[in-house]
């Protein structure tokens, strides 16, 4: 397995050929020292970038019309001389200089017009082509141009792979020629996938043209969960995710638990910048940069910031002495970071794993958000990965079962398995029902929207009392309850649904005054069945309520947790097992978010977005008194407190290691020693 470095940088340099100067205050001295300050170990440069420029002294390419050095091997140099490694970064799904070239290379809609990021040649902004064109082997000739100009570099990072419905005429005649027809949209989405497998083939064989061991990465902005076919071309994985460029901060946990059960060592990339990519001049916090390098290595992560070099090529002080902030804290805590695997009583069988690798899933989102708030120790899994390893698996809102998958889960059941199903989870893939015994008569999608739920007493919320209102539609079902099955709480309709000849109120109507006669889940013996889709509810609402009560019903179904604290919702925790250390290291974390800014249309000059509001940090809070109860597998003889060594006390009580954390900011590491 390809090992990463910790502490990286991402160096953005997509710059137009109207500026002038290129490179002209690049010093060596300047760029090593601005490296120092951020305590940085590894940087990618540039080769090519979106302009289609070459930054490097080239006859496959066109350099920089006002570069007048090769810059890239004068960065490479620097960066040598004080051991920092240096990935090469080139672009290949868009090269504005290329399309302009060869405008027949370029994606063609099926409706004529040019796909990708601009279609008119009046708008600015960069331009798509099409991995089925010529364009592919072209790429290619560029890409093995770099790696035997510089050899010894640390890898390649190709940007933007992504091949979306093409009509051009290179892609017509292949379906013609493969007996496809491009009138019907899914064999358009099977000649994409064929081009994207080709780009897959010729890019990483012109990679790896002298060395089979050459580090590769292709990047699509986001991992896809159990797109597994994909992986034999990659060596490691790069996780972008800017929490204030559209990610959001519960993006990267979600994925980093999905990839820590890969064979592939991963890196978590954010940015410096206050907005995301191409921001000059803007500078996230300190703080949030400390938080967000903090989580990546708690989640068992290698680091990496985005960062834009000005065309001049001189670096930007404030930009590394904000990163330094950060990246000191992580070279201090590293040695209880390496070579770790994750420890998890739950795993969320993915929805969009299962559902043919959708790039996004509201109830994916939605279960990792209402786990990470209730502190449960899990991860993110598809049905390639193994399940016996869990107490508990959760198929959210929406994974229908298979052959296969009915298979693995009957043995994870037999084996003392527990499982919760949420909505249309669990059931067969061909339409024959539900795939296990959910201890309920079922009759199918209730006609109301939406309806109100009243738990039963094992599963009462603290602050609601009365039936709670729930968006989306429930499965009606009725409880088995003379066969032993638990009701988990009942339904309760609304008076109708709001129509122009019978509406009430500015929403919706209430809840009639008797229970419809329907239950809102069912628990029998080991399998739970909750009838709305609870997960997308949550992660379209982020009502607390809505979270309490599924929190309630995990708890249910679990019993006896592995972990419970006092943190608040907005802390994260993550153990990792670090066999060779002998010791598990739980991470603490804990920053409070603030939604700044807000939509307004400032477009004009260079700004090419409208405004919204983001997720920042500023303040670091400290946490006093966090209670931390714990149940390991194995016999604890110490415990203390990372980096900082201080011998932590601590009591062992039914199976259980209880301790109190006095104070800390942002990120603790509390060391269990076996």
């Amino acid at each position: 397995m390809h090992e990463l470095r910790y502490r990286q940088i991402h160096l953005d340099f997509h710059t137009s050929p109207a500026i002038p100067g290129i490179g002209a205050k690049f010093d060596k001295h300047q760029w090593q020292d601005a490296l120092k300050r951020g305590h940085v170990d590894s940087i990618t440069c540039f080769g090519v970038c979106h302009h289609g420029w070459n930054y490097n002294d080239t006859t496959v390419g066109e350099r920089h019309p006002h570069l007048e050095f090769d810059l890239l091997r004068a960065q490479f140099d620097a960066c040598k001389e004080i051991d920092v490694n240096v990935p090469i970064y080139i672009t290949a799904g868009v090269s504005t200089r290329v399309a302009e070239a060869h405008p027949e290379w370029r994606v063609i809609k099926p409706d004529g017009g040019y796909g990708g990021w601009t279609a008119s040649p009046l708008q600015p902004g960069f331009k798509s082509l099409c991995f089925n064109s010529p364009y592919t082997d072209y790429l290619g000739r560029l890409i093995e141009e770099i790696v035997r100009q510089v050899p010894t570099c640390d890898g390649i990072f190709l940007d933007i792979i992504s091949q979306a419905e093409c009509c051009c005429g290179f892609c017509l005649t292949s379906m013609k020629e493969a007996g496809l027809d491009p009138e019907c949209q899914a064999d358009r989405h099977e000649m994409s996938r064929r081009s994207l497998q080709r780009y897959y083939k010729i890019s990483t064989a012109a990679c790896r043209c002298d060395d089979p061991a050459m580090p590769v990465f292709h990047n699509s902005g986001h991992i896809t969960r159990g797109q597994r076919d994909i992986l034999k071309y990659f060596s490691h994985l790069e996780l972008e995710s800017l929490p204030t460029g559209g990610w959001g901060y519960d993006h990267f946990p979600v994925s980093a638990k999905y990839c820590k059960n890969l064979n592939l060592d991963f890196l978590g990339m954010t940015g410096k910048f206050h907005t995301t990519w191409g921001e000059f001049g803007g500078y996230k916090h300190p703080n949030a940069l400390r938080y967000e390098c903090a989580a990546m290595i708690a989640f068992g992560s290698k680091c990496s910031v985005g960062d834009q070099l000005h065309p001049s090529g001189e670096m930007d002080g404030t930009t590394y002495d904000i990163i330094g902030a950060a990246y000191s804290e992580v070279e201090a805590r590293e040695p209880w970071c390496n070579d770790v695997s994750s420890v998890a009583e739950i795993a969320v069988l993915s929805s969009a794993a299962v559902n043919s690798g959708a790039r996004d899933s509201g109830a994916d989102d939605g279960a990792a958000r209402i786990l990470l708030e209730g502190h449960f120790l899990f991860d993110v899994i598809d049905t390639d990965m193994p399940f016996d390893r869990y107490a508990m698996l959760i198929l959210p809102d929406d994974v229908s079962v298979d052959d296969g998958l009915l298979r693995s889960l009957n043995e994870f059941l037999a084996g003392g398995g527990k499982l919760l199903l949420s909505a249309a989870s669990g059931q067969l893939a061909d339409g024959r029902g539900h795939a296990f015994d959910i201890g309920a008569e079922c009759s199918g999608l209730s006609p109301y929207q939406p309806d109100f739920v009243l738990p039963a007493p094992d599963m009462a919320l603290d602050f609601v009392k009365d039936p709670l209102v729930m968006y989306l539609p429930s499965y009606r079902i009725k409880a088995l309850t003379d066969k032993g099955v638990v009701s988990l709480g009942e339904i309760y309709d609304p008076y109708f649904n709001r129509a122009y000849d019978h509406f009430c109120s500015h929403q919706h109507a209430p809840p009639q005054s008797e229970p419809s006669g329907y239950d809102c889940g069912t628990l029998n013996q080991n399998t739970m069945y909750l009838a709305h889709p609870v997960f997308t509810h949550y992660r379209a609402t982020g009502a607390v309520a809505h979270r309490d009560y599924v929190v309630k019903a995990i708890e249910l179904l679990l019993g006896d947790r592995m972990l419970e604290t006092n943190l608040p919702s907005t802390a994260r925790v993550s153990l990792m097992d670090q066999t060779a250390a002998n010791r598990y290291v739980l991470h603490l974390l804990f920053a409070n978010t603030i939604n700044r800014g807000g939509r307004m249309d400032l477009s004009g000059g260079s700004l090419v977005r409208q405004t919204q509001s983001l997720e920042v940090i500023e303040d670091l809070l400290p946490l006093h008194n966090t209670t931390i109860s714990i149940r390991l597998p194995r016999e604890i003889k110490r415990v203390t407190l990372e980096p900082e060594g201080t011998e932590q006390p601590f009591t062992a009580r039914d199976g259980k290691i209880e301790l109190t954390v006095t104070e800390f900011t942002c990120h603790q590491m509390v060391v269990f020693h076996y």
